[in-house]
């Protein structure tokens, strides 16, 4: 991923800046920092990149949701429809907020569906946590029909997805509040850190609350200030807010290679009778971090994966096994292991969540080959990557005729 794949002058600028001062912590000190404010500049990068009016950056993408859960008042016994394709931390992130998962079925944009949502609504839904999975977006028009029509709260991870829109709007703008991650593995990366968006003051200002133990941050005696909610300690350092800025600042330039490359690859591999692709619902929008392919079946799609493993094709996942990105390896949430009780135990599951009834997930996923796009791929690289991967899906429609 591009975030792991660029590292240079621009991050070293930024991390010594902070060295040089000494203060690694985001809040105060104002005199001993001359004026170096590292989490405030990568707030304010991500706002502009992503056209947020408020932005709050915290210390992963995990706290990202876990802000953005709190600012849109998502807590104790609230049902919360979540998709079942997603990295698991977004489940956490409901759990620990002390809301009830209820999972939906997901279509061929690997996201929620409209119609999933809708059928998984009872007389106690509070929310929609809709993840924007493999760096595309979901179905935008059709998803907020449902959502002003049940007068749901609408939240959105879109941890994979940061730089990716929807007619114009930015993933994580749609809702009362939204989420990026800036993990090692995302198209920008603070090594650790995540980043909670809003078009919302009052949202904006839970956040920035709630992710530094009630802290209202006015005045300048820490001891001294107010807290007007509860809160924990979600904070960033100043060290991983300056790599953050940095990777912001690259991220158009990625998002333009990684179309680039993916157009290619979808081209060359559309040719290929049998392979399809992940439905992007407004492909000028994509941030193209992963190609998707969808085979005609998990028979046909495992075969893919065999023959890619024996030709020593890398670089891919198959989600259907995988075990945090896809509710079928989940054993722990199916059988309620915790290392101590939560609402799920105590008010009971909404849902039997060994038994779920998503035909349409289980086939989609089981379908589904994604693979990473490197921005730095050169043209040689990206021919020769894309004739193997075609190569080994004709080799396993071969074994399997």
């Amino acid at each position: 991923m591009p975030g792991t794949e660029y590292f240079g002058a621009e991050e070293r600028k930024e991390i010594n800046d902070v060295l040089e001062t000494g203060i690694l912590f985001r809040y105060n000190h104002d005199a001993q920092r001359n004026n170096i404010w590292k989490a405030r500049e990568f707030e304010a990068e991500v706002a502009k990149l992503v056209g947020a009016k408020y932005a709050h950056a915290v210390s992963s993408g995990s706290t990202a949701v876990s802000c953005a859960l709190a600012a849109a008042g998502i807590g104790a016994g609230d049902e919360v429809i979540v998709p079942p394709f997603t990295y698991i931390a977004s489940v956490e992130a409901v759990i620990f907020a002390g809301a009830l998962p209820v999972f939906a079925e997901i279509d061929e944009t690997l996201c929620l569906s409209a119609e999933g949502i809708r059928n998984a609504i009872t007389p106690k839904t509070k929310a929609v946590l809709l993840v924007h999975m493999c760096g595309q977006m979901a179905n935008m028009d059709e998803i907020m029909a449902v959502v002003n029509e049940h007068n749901l709260v609408l939240v959105e991870d879109a941890g994979q997805a940061m730089a990716a829109s929807y007619k114009g709007v930015s993933t994580g703008l749609w809702g009362k509040t939204g989420c990026y991650s800036f993990d090692f593995f995302k198209i920008a990366t603070a090594g650790e850190g995540g980043v909670m968006v809003t078009n919302d003051e009052t949202a904006y200002k839970l956040a920035d609350n709630f992710a530094d133990h009630g802290h209202d941050h006015i005045g300048n005696n820490r001891g001294m200030e107010n807290h007007p909610v509860l809160g924990f300690n979600f904070r960033i350092s100043e060290l991983h807010a300056a790599v953050g800025l940095a990777q912001t600042r690259r991220v158009p330039a990625i998002r333009e290679a990684n179309n680039k490359h993916k157009k290619f690859m979808m081209e060359e591999l559309g040719k290929i009778p049998g392979v399809s692709f992940a439905t992007i619902p407004d492909p000028s929008g994509d941030s193209a971090t992963f190609l998707n392919i969808l085979m005609p079946d998990t028979q046909s799609a495992q075969a893919v994966v065999a023959a890619l493993n024996k030709n020593g094709v890398g670089g891919f996942n198959y989600w259907f096994t995988n075990m945090y990105h896809f509710i079928n390896q989940w054993d722990h949430i199916k059988e309620g292991r915790v290392a101590a009780k939560t609402n799920v135990q105590l008010l009971g599951a909404p849902q039997d969540y060994a038994n779920l009834n998503i035909p349409k997930t289980q086939e989609t996923i089981g379908r589904l080959i994604s693979f990473g796009i490197r921005a730095s791929w050169t043209d040689a690289e990206l021919a020769e990557l894309t004739s193997k991967i075609a190569a080994s899906i004709k080799e396993s429609q071969t074994v399997t005729a």
